[in-house]
């Protein structure tokens, strides 16, 4: 299967294939009626058309179920078929609705807190040692955050029974191949209540190649233990897949709240907390880093970004994982060299290449082979100017010759002798149409580079339509 990051290409590929190849308008809203029909019905409790006199009443309903999952997903309410509304239900997920009762079992949690599973069956892509090692850190995730503790059971009935099918299986919720529903769960109960039942046709992987076992498990099992799907695409209850890394994945406060409202805190004498996504509009909200990319706006935050593209209405917030697997969260400083057609990233003193959405091989280096002394152990924020690159370390900023790969004499200068009226500090920084950007805090600085001065104050979230 495609990896993720690389659909903005196959997209890009058959807008391409389709100029050359016209599909019939009708044909196609024909295609886009059946999808929004089947997805609406399986997630979002749409009635089937049984007769063709339930069309019109049915067309109806559909509007408000859409505009039910366009709120779901954080999109613009329309009750249209739009292409980001299409775009979301093509993306791989859970085959658990989002709204409304679980399938088939009633809704209760678990009235013990010691609990069972049984591995029914394996998948032949990976080794059974891993599978059974895959599981039990998937329940860890969620007996870290609650009283629950987990025991794998070899014969005999589990209160979980885990197991991989494929296509009808027999618990009236069909799996349908390569991609789209990767897995369903059912909640806590009686016969299938528990159970979680993953499709034998993903191709499933350790890593970040299609579909990584541990998240795919780790979401599955809490509809096992009872949790809904969230609307916080932070969270690992949200029902898209999103790769991140398994070996530093962490619960996010949403995961964590949900499970111990079900089941009670954690018995550690620490709580444990976890990550909390980013609200765009957010006063207080603040950026690691921005930079440009092929005419694309990226503002990165901890383990997200946001991408603006100057002729999109909405701004799309994403995993960093998801495009850019193996790089960490928490980038510190990016820019993009045009010339090249590159964005280099920076945390500590490490720095990575990135071609769109490919990271060079050979990365990361480290920042010494900027010309950077020891001493600087970090880089608060970039930018890069008519081949020139301006480095803000602290309340100092370095420049550096992009022809001749060196810095420029008489560097670091004090930023306030050069960028008066922006602070001492700056977090983030990026070039358009001959201003510099300066984010300092939850504020934003417009700096006219000929005239060298500050020519409006906002706050940074303006940038994210707010």
């Amino acid at each position: 299967m495609p990896n993720l990051r690389i659909l903005p290409l196959l997209l890009l590929l058959h807008l391409q294939l389709s100029k050359a190849f016209p599909v019939p308008p009708e044909d196609q809203d024909e295609k886009n009626a059946k999808v929004i029909q089947s997805y609406l019905e399986k997630f979002y409790q749409l009635p089937k058309i049984r007769h063709m006199s339930e069309r019109k009443i049915i067309s109806g309903v559909t509007v408000e179920k859409l505009k039910e999952m366009q709120q779901f997903f954080g999109l613009n309410v329309t009750g249209k078929p739009n292409a980001e509304t299409l775009e979301t239900m093509g993306k791989p997920r859970c085959g658990v609705p989002d709204t409304g009762d679980f399938m088939i079992t009633p809704g209760k949690p678990w009235e013990k807190t010691d609990l069972t599973y049984r591995i029914i069956n394996y998948t032949p892509q990976l080794s059974h040692a891993d599978v059974e090692s895959i599981f039990a850190e998937a329940f860890q995730l969620w007996s870290r955050a609650s009283r629950l503790t987990f025991t794998r059971i070899s014969e005999g009935e589990a209160d979980i029974r885990i197991e991989f099918a494929r296509g009808d299986h027999g618990d009236n919720s069909p799996f349908d191949g390569p991609n789209g529903i990767l897995a369903h769960a059912f909640q806590p109960g009686p016969g299938l209540g528990g159970d979680a039942h993953f499709d034998a046709d993903e191709t499933w992987t350790k890593n970040s190649s299609n579909y990584n076992l541990f998240l795919v498990a780790a979401h599955e099992f809490g509809h096992s233990l009872g949790l809904a799907h969230s609307s916080d695409p932070g969270a690992l209850m949200y029902p898209n897949y999103a790769f991140r890394e398994p070996s530093t994945f962490l619960l996010s406060q949403d995961d964590i709240n949900g499970i111990q409202a079900i089941y009670g805190p954690s018995d550690n004498p620490v709580q444990p907390t976890g990550p909390s996504t980013p609200t765009a509009c957010d006063p207080r909200l603040t950026f690691d880093a921005i930079t440009t990319l092929r005419g694309e706006t990226l503002f990165f935050q901890n383990r997200f970004f946001w991408r603006k593209h100057p002729q999109l209405p909405t701004v799309e917030l994403d995993f960093i994982s998801l495009f850019w697997p193996s790089l960490p969260s928490g980038i510190q400083a990016a820019y993009e060299d045009s010339e090249s057609d590159l964005v280099f990233v920076f945390k500590g003193k490490q720095y990575w290449a990135l071609n769109g959405y490919d990271i060079l091989q050979g990365y990361p280096r480290d920042i010494s082979n900027y010309g950077f002394p020891s001493s600087v152990q970090a880089i608060d924020a970039a930018v890069s100017y008519r081949g020139k690159t301006y480095f803000f370390i602290n309340n100092q900023f370095w420049r550096y010759d992009n022809q001749r790969h060196s810095m420029d004499p008489d560097y670091p200068k004090s930023i306030a002798s050069v960028f008066q009226g922006i602070g001492t500090r700056v977090d983030a920084v990026f070039q358009k149409d001959y201003f510099f950007f300066f984010f300092s805090g939850p504020t934003y600085y417009t700096f006219d580079i000929d005239a060298g001065r500050v020519t409006s104050v906002e706050r940074s979230n303006r940038w994210l339509n707010c």
